[in-house]
């Protein structure tokens, strides 16, 4: 394979936040009042958007999707549950997040840089109660995103009661534009009363401690060396098919290092630069990261990151590592 020119071989992996392409109908909440502002994100790997209008910019495979939400104050994400992994960090804002069938079992406010590894398997939903517009990036597990967004059965009516209808196949139908189920489709099943009991309940005291972290204890976990969060060794330790980790100024270092995936660089406060090698299928280059920016490196390739100003600085990595896609909460 030929070397890519400098101008072009990292442009594909590197999306800027100010080129992000937000998609206003990706969920059956889209029409809901209080839900009907907010913006999907699909940065990496084909999401979980039930629209066809959703833009995804990094279709290669990493073993794992990156996505955002973006919502204005007060403005809430329905109540749903994953298959796999979903882990979230603020990126601006002041978040509540809850869980439960009604979404009363439990729920823990976040601030900027905080990260919570949301336990597989229960009904999660969350809301920007800060006084501006917000961002929260998420880390989904596997490459198919666990097939897809299981609702709790209030959110489906209530979507119906606005005009959106989700077929089983996990698409939507809106009828405030002419739209209709095809003939032979039906529209998703609600889950039964003994479906909905599968679903866990845990409480507040029961979640935080082991799948909540606060950014200022991870900063300071990293300034001599990078902090792994999430892991099996880490801070939360799981084993949801990926790692992520914290690196700040004091553990960053212009020494390079590679993986044999596919890596993730996703600052949350300061701007950084990156340097890679060249190899027989890249060029040399550099580049600087802001907040906000997202950055897939090329599995087997040298490169590093460090800050290229002064002030706080502080990133989170993500690599995937082949292991099942999240824990379902136990007692």
């Amino acid at each position: 394979m030929d070397k890519m020119t400098n101008d072009t071989q990292m442009a594909d992996r590197i999306v800027r936040y100010g080129a992000l392409k937000p998609c206003k109908t990706a969920f059956i909440d889209a029409h809901t009042p209080g839900s009907d502002r907010k913006e999907n994100f699909t940065i990496i790997g084909g999401g979980v958007s039930e629209s066809p209008d959703q833009h995804v910019h990094i279709t290669l495979p990493h073993g794992f999707n990156i996505g955002a939400a973006g919502q204005p104050p007060n403005c809430r994400n329905s109540l749903h549950s994953h298959r796999t992994a979903e882990v979230f960090f603020v990126l601006s804002g002041r978040w509540r997040f809850f869980w439960g069938r009604w979404g009363d079992a439990g729920e823990v406010v976040l601030e900027k840089g905080d990260i919570f590894n949301i336990p597989t398997g229960i009904f999660r939903g969350f809301e920007n109660i800060g006084d501006d517009y917000g961002m929260i990036m998420a880390v989904l597990g596997g490459d198919d995103a666990g097939g897809g967004v299981i609702w709790a059965p209030q959110v489906i009516e209530d979507a119906r009661d606005h005009g959106l209808i989700l077929s089983e196949e996990g698409k939507l139908y809106d009828s405030k534009q002419g739209e209709h189920l095809p003939e032979g489709i039906s529209p998703m099943p609600l889950l039964s009363e003994d479906e909905l009991r599968a679903f866990p309940e845990p409480g507040t005291r029961d979640v935080v401690p082991g799948y909540v972290a606060r950014y200022w204890d991870l900063h300071a976990l990293a300034d001599r060396t990078p902090a792994l969060v999430i892991g099996e060794n880490g801070v939360l330790r799981d084993k949801p098919g990926f790692e992520v980790g914290l690196l700040t100024r004091g553990s960053s270092t212009e020494e390079m290092h590679r993986h044999d995936r596919p890596s993730v660089l996703m600052p949350v406060t300061g701007h950084w630069n990156v340097v890679w090698a060249g190899n027989d299928s890249y060029s040399a280059g550099e580049t600087v990261l802001a907040p906000g920016d997202t950055m897939s490196v090329p599995e087997g390739l040298d490169h590093t990151a460090y800050p290229s100003m002064s002030g706080d600085a502080a990133l989170y990595h993500v690599v995937a590592t082949g292991d099942a896609p999240g824990a379902t909460w136990t007692e």
